[in-house]
């Protein structure tokens, strides 16, 4: 599930629309937008945190920090794409990549505000 939910994620920062996602990946639109949602309200947040974990976790932090993407949502999307290599790399990990970044947030990247 949380393949499908990166997929969405992706899509998103490249401009489409939660019906074309919903479509796209044949889920519910209420659901994507669900799932869109969440991940936007926590944005800022989770470029952060992810940011910190990819310079903690690589020599020239400079070399692989992601360019601006456009929108904070985009920004967070670069950010743990770009932590998320970091990890498979340091760690040789062959996981799919939003399984180990949904390990890195352990599982809190989407989970309901508490």
């Amino acid at each position: 599930m949380v393949e499908v939910i990166g997929a969405a994620l992706e899509m998103k920062a490249t401009g489409a629309g939660h019906r074309t996602i919903a479509v796209r990946l044949g889920r519910p639109p209420t659901t994507v937008r669900g799932w869109l949602r969440r991940f936007a309200a926590r944005a800022a947040r989770v470029a952060g945190v992810f940011t910190l974990h990819l310079v903690t976790l690589v020599d020239d932090p400079a070399a692989v920090l992601p360019a601006p993407a456009g929108s904070a949502f985009a920004d967070a999307v670069a950010a743990v794409l770009a932590a998320t290599i970091a990890v498979r790399s340091r760690f040789v990990a062959t996981a799919p990549m939003w399984r180990v970044a949904s390990a890195v947030s352990r599982g809190a990247l989407l989970a309901p505000a508490r």
